[in-house]
């Protein structure tokens, strides 16, 4: 079985390239299940017409962070039943779920989205202790996380605390991928940060030149998306009969 994981899909460029590109990397990677990181599609949240624009350009799952309520628009549409994923350790009356179980060819396949805690001005549960508690409350074959975290320690911690109960552990929400694509020890595919979807001429999607002028010292600007450059970045994760991880791919496509 292959999975496919998709980063940070930002702006209109992102979802521009994401719905033009995607069915073109299902052919030539040939996943059997494929997650998106759809919660910047807006530059800051998602909107139901842009979720339904990547169900219908391949995406199986998609998975949100901490701009998932940022465009109000979305909150009937997570309680539609729709697989898509808001995280997991939010404190109880958000609006939808944190997981999202599918079938792919007999496998029950289970999707969690989790919330880091550093760097993150968010009031929520332990991430650990959220995952915990999946595992007891959620039976699949394969289960996969999308941790969404700032700080790479927390990411690197939270692989090794799912290693080789999950099949599947990979970072978002920094939107710059990172080398360390492996299986740990026990089994377990995992890397740091899939990257971004959207313009790498950017700095994380925002024009560089306003970002660049707000480091210096400068009032915050309202920021802009990029359309500079624009790729597909991911990771590609092949399992074994029995769920383990037996390779990690980093994706990297124009």
């Amino acid at each position: 079985m292959k999975i496919l994981a998709i980063g940070d899909v930002c702006g209109p460029a992102g979802c521009e390239l994401l719905t033009r590109r995607l069915g073109a990397l299902r052919r030539s990677l040939q996943p059997d299940f494929v997650v998106v990181n759809g919660e910047n599609a807006t530059g800051r949240g998602i909107t139901p017409e842009l979720a339904e624009d990547m169900f219908f350009a391949g995406a199986d799952v998609v998975t949100l962070g901490n701009h998932a309520f940022d465009n109000r628009r979305i909150l009937p549409y997570l309680d539609d039943g729709r697989p898509i994923v808001r995280p997991f350790n939010l404190a109880p009356g958000h609006a939808g779920q944190g997981f999202a179980v599918a079938d792919c060819a007999g496998v029950r396949v289970c999707v969690c989205a989790l919330l880091g805690r550093l760097y993150m001005d968010f009031n929520h549960d332990s991430p650990f202790s959220a995952a915990d508690r999946l595992f007891e409350t959620v039976r699949a074959d394969v289960y996969v996380f999308d941790f969404h975290a700032g700080a790479t320690s927390e990411k690197k911690a939270m692989g090794y605390h799912l290693d080789g109960r999950a099949s599947v552990c990979f970072g978002t929400h920094t939107h710059v991928q990172t080398s360390d694509a492996r299986v740990l020890p026990r089994g377990t595919g995992y890397v740091t940060d899939l990257g971004m979807t959207g313009a790498q001429e950017s700095v994380i999607g925002v024009r560089w030149e306003q970002s660049l002028a707000y480091f210096r010292g400068g009032p915050a600007p309202r920021f802009e998306n990029s359309a500079e450059q624009c790729r597909v970045q991911g990771a590609l994760f092949t399992l074994d009969g029995a769920g383990r991880c037996t390779a990690v791919q980093l994706v990297d496509a124009e």
